[in-house]
């Protein structure tokens, strides 16, 4: 019997003892897809990803190792894939097509530029971002603070640098009302500033930034349009890749509105190399990750965790994942052992399989599968042939990339950075005005330049009293007037006479 992709608001996984679906209405209760290297983890995405385009969803996903982009592309029948079909049920419903594709990328190379503004990340991922201590974030804290309560725009790092910069320089003016700024921490702040510029992170910082409804397109046929960020290069500085993805998720967790219980969900997000995300993750983080986990969904995102192992998801976050895909693992160690067990008893128990044993013993392309159902329990764990992708699998080449991105409907939105007024140069222009009225007040001259204002004082006798310095320069400019007379003088007096005098 065939059996089509999409069925009665369901996505079709695979086959185990029966038919192995996704529903859309539950689709937003979040979901984990675990497994060692090489199980085929990056497939069963591909597989996730187009069946929420084909039913109308948007998705985002980070492409780690480039295989994701083959979702672009028109895929091939090979044989394995045609066997495969055959023996799901899927028969001659699997169709070789390609789905619409905007392809990102934080540094602009291969996708369009991604950028947000250093106010938009704020202090709490910036800290995380720059792998702050705790008095190195508050002095980052109050750096925010002074610019909001004086209205300066702070967009990339060199504004960054000169807030954090004007705020040591005031430290004694503004430590009443903010606190105390350590000329230490200012140091150790600005000198994370230039590892993070050295890594390429100022590409990510300034204008104009991500308009976060063009990660929700819909296609003219319909589909939903998957967003796809190049993250190979980016996954080189992991903690750049995790705020970056932190970010995206509180920018749609803060502006889209409420939306409850959705017949399927606004936007799906692949979250891959999830365990990079709660790795030394400090708890003012972990706490910002579980409630968006918790809250997002009523916003209508479902949030979907890659990583290899369940156990790399804290129990806070992995109690909001209600759709489980686990590939197999290895276990050599006792500790691996250990883990196995771990992953076996968050299932739902099948009284017809041996969860941790079976997790040891599936095949590249099996999985244990688990969704939500009826009124949102989970289903019991079924061992399940995954289905195949219909695009390719494997990467794009460099000239389908090129041509993707040039055919793209945000093609020129995002291209050409825009450096307007803001911190920066605000306080280049205080520092500047400043100076220039210390220089009137002195009365100026290079006397004062060089050896200081050598302001006047009223003496016993009511006559201005010199300063050193002033005499000095004074004597100075009259030395140096008597050598220009002088020689003058000789070379007049030998264009006359024909000698010197």
């Amino acid at each position: 019997m065939s059996q089509s992709v999409l069925q009665d608001g369901k996505i079709f996984l695979g086959k185990s003892t029966k038919p192995e679906y996704l529903e859309l209405r539950f689709a937003n209760r979040h979901g984990l897809i675990t497994g060692a290297t090489g199980t085929g983890k990056t497939v069963t995405l591909q597989v996730l990803a187009e069946g929420f385009s084909a039913a109308g969803v948007p998705v985002f996903a980070a492409d780690i190792k480039g295989d994701l982009s083959g979702i672009a592309a028109v895929g091939e029948p090979k044989d394995f894939i045609v066997k495969r079909s055959e023996e799901i049920g899927l028969g001659s419903d699997w169709q070789a097509r390609a789905f619409p594709t905007i392809l990102w990328d934080v540094f602009g190379k291969e996708g369009h530029p991604i950028r947000t503004t250093v106010l938009d990340m704020g202090p709490l991922l910036l800290s995380r971002m720059l792998e702050l201590n705790e008095v190195q974030e508050g002095v980052l804290n109050i750096a925010f603070r002074v610019a909001a309560d004086e209205q300066i725009p702070v967009l990339d790092l060199k504004d960054l640098r000169s807030i954090i910069a004007n705020v040591a320089e005031r430290s004694k003016e503004l430590a009443q009302k903010y606190g105390n700024v350590a000329t230490t921490s200012v140091g150790a702040i600005q000198r994370r500033l230039l590892v993070l510029e050295e890594q390429g992170a100022e590409q990510f910082f300034g204008e104009p930034s991500l308009d976060i409804n063009d990660f929700m397109r819909i296609a003219p046929d319909g589909r939903g349009v998957v967003s796809l960020l190049a993250a190979d290069k980016l996954m080189e500085k992991p903690r750049l890749y995790t705020t970056f993805l932190l970010w995206m998720l509180t920018k749609l967790w803060q502006t889209l509105p409420e939306a409850g219980d959705l017949p399927k969900p606004k936007l799906v997000f692949f979250f891959d190399e999830a365990h990079l995300l709660f790795n030394e993750a400090p708890k003012a983080l972990l706490e910002r990750i579980e409630q968006i986990a918790r809250l997002i969904r009523s916003k209508g995102v479902g949030v979907y965790f890659i990583t290899q192992n369940p156990m790399d998801v804290p129990n806070s976050v992995s109690a909001q994942l209600g759709n489980r895909v686990q590939h197999a693992l290895r276990a050599f160690t006792p500790q691996e052992q250990r883990a196995v067990r771990a992953a076996a008893e968050t299932f739902r128990k099948n009284p017809d399989l041996d969860t941790a044993r079976v997790i040891l013993e599936l095949k590249v392309g099996e999985a244990l599968v688990s969704t939500l159902e009826n009124k949102g329990e989970p289903s019991m764990v079924q061992r399940t042939l995954i289905r195949p992708p219909e695009g390719r699998i494997g990467p794009i080449s460099q000239d389908e990339r090129l041509s993707i991105i040039e055919y793209s409907p945000v093609y020129g939105k995002y291209e050409e950075t825009v450096d307007r007024e803001s911190a920066h140069e605000i306080l280049t222009k205080r520092a500047n005005t400043a100076a220039e009225q210390a220089g009137t007040e002195s009365g100026g001259g290079w006397g004062d330049i060089i050896f200081g204002g050598g302001g006047s004082s009223s003496g016993g006798t009511g006559r201005s009293r010199q300063g050193m310095g002033e005499m000095i320069s004074k004597d100075l400019q009259r030395s140096i007037s008597r050598t220009i007379a002088t020689t003058i003088k000789n070379i007049i007096v030998k264009s006359i006479t024909g000698r010197s005098r």
